[in-house]
């Protein structure tokens, strides 16, 4: 029989928590539109305000909670429609912040992906709006959002990688999505430490984003965000393992001396492009991505990975590799059985 499929992509998405499934299939059965003025909707609206306190809650988050489709909604909703005459972003964001911000100033990194600090202080007199990814997709590198020093700018955090994980930075605005942390996809929110930071658009969500509200993948939201999560000392120690054995086997950490969530890590196997070793992967029943964006059946190289200075070469021999709460030692040794055969097999 074949072998059970490996799953470590975790940060494209992570399966759905058995306590989210439970409370979306119960709010199915019983939803109405929260926005009716008969009873069923009342009670839905109730239900409705239940769940954004209780997801206020599980994330320590003492301002507003707009839901959304997800966080690329979120970041567009954020960075569109702030009260700021300029926005400034690093070059290393996801592609959905830097679809919406296309005449920003970028910031510095270095080679580890790191936001220079001698290059973030930001005046804030004029209207500015930084946008800084809390972990970032490829690398898991952590940037040290409390440490900017921002002279009033408003800061933008895209916590889709770190929320339910890791505390929240303290950020005036920040995006999150359910699906990366055990929720359904299509559902999310911008978290707004103020309204009064935002132009208002939109019949629902306090005037701030219209469309019917998803009640069920809410109620779904909440229910993974409060279940357990307290699996990251357990990755920590799996990636540490992975980090070894990856590199007694010759291949290369991506921003190793950077501070990494411990869910997410990339990794190069010089001579081994990051689509055959994908595919390899996939053989052998073990599923990861490339440290570089799929297109149209050809390879982009990543651009986080440039911005940190990596040549077209290398940057196209990565892969990442992400875990959840699942996800065991025999995990990692299964892969690692696979990357060092694919390795000498490379190296030859």
């Amino acid at each position: 029989m074949a072998a059970q499929r490996l799953y470590l992509d975790h940060a494209a998405t992570t399966p759905m928590l058995p306590a989210a499934k439970a409370a979306m299939v119960d709010a199915m059965d019983r939803w109405a539109n929260p926005s009716s003025p008969h009873a069923d909707g009342r009670a839905a609206r109730a239900t409705l305000e239940t769940a954004r306190a209780r997801i206020a809650e599980a994330l320590g988050w003492r301002g507003h909670v707009i839901f959304t489709s997800g966080a690329s909604e979120a970041i567009a909703i954020g960075l569109r429609r702030a009260k700021a005459g300029r926005v400034m972003t690093s070059p290393v964001e996801h592609d959905s912040v830097l679809r919406v911000t296309p005449g920003a100033k970028r910031l510095v990194v270095d080679a580890d992906g790191m936001v220079s600090l001698d290059h973030a202080r930001f005046v804030g007199d004029d209207g500015v709006i930084v946008a800084i990814q809390h972990v970032n997709n490829e690398t898991g590198v952590i940037q040290p959002l409390d440490a900017l020093e921002r002279d009033g700018a408003l800061l933008f955090a895209d916590c889709a990688q770190s929320a339910g994980k890791l505390p929240l930075p303290e950020a005036d605005m920040i995006a999150i999505s359910a699906h990366k942390f055990g929720g359904p996809p299509g559902i999310g929110a911008l978290l707004v430490r103020d309204l009064g930071f935002l132009h208002a658009g939109g019949g629902q969500e306090q005037g701030y984003r219209a469309g019917t509200e998803n009640l069920p993948a809410i109620l779904a939201m909440a229910a993974a965000l409060e279940a357990r999560t307290d699996w990251l000392p357990d990755a920590a120690r799996l990636r540490a393992r992975l980090d070894a054995g990856v590199e007694a086997a010759g291949g290369q950490v991506v921003a190793r001396d950077a501070p990494r969530i411990p869910a997410i890590a990339s990794y190069r196997m010089p001579g081994l492009s990051a689509r055959a070793q994908l595919i390899q992967f996939d053989l052998a029943g073990i599923s990861v991505s490339a440290g570089s964006a799929c297109s149209s059946g050809s390879l982009k190289t990543s651009h986080v990975l440039h911005a940190m200075g990596w040549d077209e070469a290398a940057a196209g021999e990565v892969v990442r590799v992400s875990f959840g709460p699942q996800t065991d030692e025999a995990d990692v040794d299964r892969f690692l059985g696979q990357w060092t055969a694919m390795a000498a097999r490379a190296a030859r």
